[in-house]
């Protein structure tokens, strides 16, 4: 793999979600680790899995791998860092200030900025050495959250340096700007390491994909804007050369994916760029991980104990979720789960099935990443389609704030409210507003939201969460209805986990059904995409991990969901409105 070659301190491992980011980083840690180096192996997502590829709990705690000599690995767990965060900034205050001051500041610390902020100083430290921290390592490789959050990651070092620099300002969703101004030499050292390509390299991490391989190139342009220069491309999951077998779907797929790597966009074509193929069997535990870089070799078939071939066998279609919903009039419908299983796919599938239904259907994203145009491409009457564009909300939010609690102030008092407001995590709170003038729209319409991967959403529902305790203090004795109590409200809100019947998916999928119940949110179905058991494949290694999905979609129907449906991998990638619609079409058409 040329992109561990002479490989430098740091490795960003970074893409769009669900291309494999953590069986490349894991795998690579564990290779580093074989040629006698110390090893720091390093997750900044907030739903972050390498725990369950090693079978170990990883917490915010540095821990050896038992299994691989000199690895370690470390989870920036948002929770534990917010609390340490937190009591580091409340600690000096207890005692000094009276107790209503004191839960006043610590209910501005329990929004997703702190979360954010929380994690983001982690990650500084160990780019910066300061404390010692990963020091006694040879290389420190990061696993990154899907592309949107992780250029807004190390984006932060120099938007932090710069709001720092350019004034104090208020920065109420933070608390005190103590705790900021102290990273100020941390931030510093960051942007110097992660812009020097002896210290970092970037692995963008791709499937033979038009969609992967359009948002890496934005991402390369994005991340190289500010100087991350050093990249490098990993093309994973790639179908070998047909070795023979007669299987239209695999011969469509390789096919595809073949052509996509053809038509590579032109800006990616000067990168060094290496093909890891399709292995056969799910990538957990660590003798797996060791040949992730091997050729693909198969020497048997599948027994046949392992297939069941029965289509009347699987749940559900997905036709029957829209059959309910269609006897509603209106509602928010929410696609939810981890990067790369097809949210974007299924809620596009589930909106167009409802307007073509004659329902009035409002279709939108929360991914920083998210492209519904593209999987649309074309329109269907009485269907919107928008994004909620982090950028766009943000100039709207702060111009609002400007134009109503700034109307009344002087020039200077103005000038430090607008100091304030480029803060960068401004644009936290204005994606909360614009998410819930969203919410508020079902009330007469069908809303379907295409979310972004599991620890962004996770962020945003953490602000409702947060909004929604500050209106319950202030308004105590009222009657109000808030953002959160409409998405715990199932008559109101149908929210969809979709997943792929892979080990981690599946345990990503049923660790966020915890979270959301924990809030009070009860996921209303799951949907197994892209289901090889449910597509029939007659080629040997499709066999093979057809086989291996059958455990994981009875796990689902029995232990997880309280509705399912499958929708199975097809030949042709579902873009496009009759390609959507096919997906909504009983099964029997999707078996031809």
């Amino acid at each position: 793999m040329c992109f561990a070659t002479a490989p430098p301190r740091f490795l960003f491992f970074t893409g769009k979600g669900g291309v494999g980011k953590t069986s490349i980083a894991c795998a690579t840690a564990i290779e580093l680790a074989a040629r006698g180096k110390r090893v720091l192996l390093v997750s900044t997502d907030p739903a972050s899995n390498i725990g369950q590829v090693f079978g170990l709990a990883i917490g915010n705690t540095t821990i050896a791998i038992p299994a691989v000599a000199g690895l370690s690995a470390l989870e920036i767990d948002p929770e534990q860092a917010v609390e340490q965060y937190r009591e580091r900034i409340l600690a000096p205050l207890r005692g000094a200030l009276p107790a209503l001051e004191i839960d006043s500041i610590t209910e501005q610390l329990s929004g997703s900025c702190t979360t954010e902020i929380a994690a983001f100083n982690e990650f500084t430290e160990l780019l910066a050495g300061t404390d010692g921290i990963g020091t006694e390592f040879d290389h420190v490789l990061f696993d990154t959250a899907p592309t949107g959050h992780t250029i807004r990651l190390l984006q932060l070092p120099g938007s932090w340096t710069e709001f720092l620099d350019t004034g104090r300002g208020d920065a109420s969703c933070l608390g005190p700007l103590s705790g900021l101004q102290k990273q100020r030499t941390v931030y510093a050292a960051a942007v110097a390491a992660l812009t020097d390509a002896d210290r970092t390299r970037l692995v963008l991490v791709a499937r033979a994909q038009p969609s992967t391989l359009r948002e890496i190139a934005r991402t390369h342009r994005e991340l190289a804007a500010i100087g991350l220069t050093h990249q490098f491309i990993v093309l994973n999951g790639v179908l070998p050369a047909p070795a023979g077998d007669d299987d239209d779907l695999y011969d469509a797929i390789y096919r595809r994916e073949q052509q996509a790597i053809a038509d590579l966009p032109a800006e990616l074509g000067a990168l060094p760029r290496d093909v890891v193929e399709l292995k056969a069997t799910d990538l957990v535990g660590v003798s797996t991980l060791r040949s992730l870089f091997d050729r693909t070799v198969i020497d048997q078939p599948p027994s046949d104990r392992a297939l069941r071939e029965d289509i009347a066998g699987l749940p559900d279609p997905l036709v029957n979720l829209v059959d309910e919903l269609d006897a509603q009039s209106h509602g928010l419908i929410m696609c939810v789960g981890k990067g790369g299983v097809g949210k974007t796919t299924v809620a596009a599938a589930v909106a167009v099935a409802l307007a073509n239904r004659g329902h009035p259907v409002h279709l939108t994203t929360t991914d920083p990443a998210g492209n519904l145009t593209e999987t649309l491409h074309g329109s269907v009457p009485g269907l919107q389609v928008s994004s909620i564009d982090p950028v766009a909300a943000t100039q709207a939010y702060r111009a609002h704030v400007l134009a109503t609690k700034g109307a009344d102030m002087d020039e200077q008092e103005r000038s430090r409210l607008a100091e304030d407001l480029r803060s960068p995590c401004t644009e936290e709170v204005a994606v909360f507003q614009a998410f819930s003038r969203v919410i508020g729209e079902s009330r007469k319409k069908f809303v379907v939201v295409d979310t972004a991967p599991t620890g962004h959403t996770m962020l945003l529902l953490d602000a409702t969460g947060s909004y929604h305790r500050e209106v319950a203090r202030q308004l105590e004795n009222s009657r109000y209805t808030t953002p959160l109590m409409r998405l715990q409200d199932p008559e109101q809100t149908k929210v969809i986990v979709v997943t792929l019947a892979q080990t981690t998916p599946v345990l990503e999928a049923a660790g966020l059904q915890a979270e959301l119940e924990r809030a009070g949110i009860h996921p209303w179905a799951w949907v197994i995409n892209n289901s090889l058991a449910a597509a029939h494949p007659t080629n040997t290694l499709l066999r093979y991990r057809a086989a291996a999905e059958w455990p994981h979609i009875d796990a689902v129907g029995n232990k997880y969901a309280r509705r399912l449906a499958v929708v199975p991998l097809l030949a042709a990638e579902p873009v496009g409105i009759p390609a959507l619609e096919l997906l909504t079409e009983p099964r029997v058409m999707l078996a031809r």
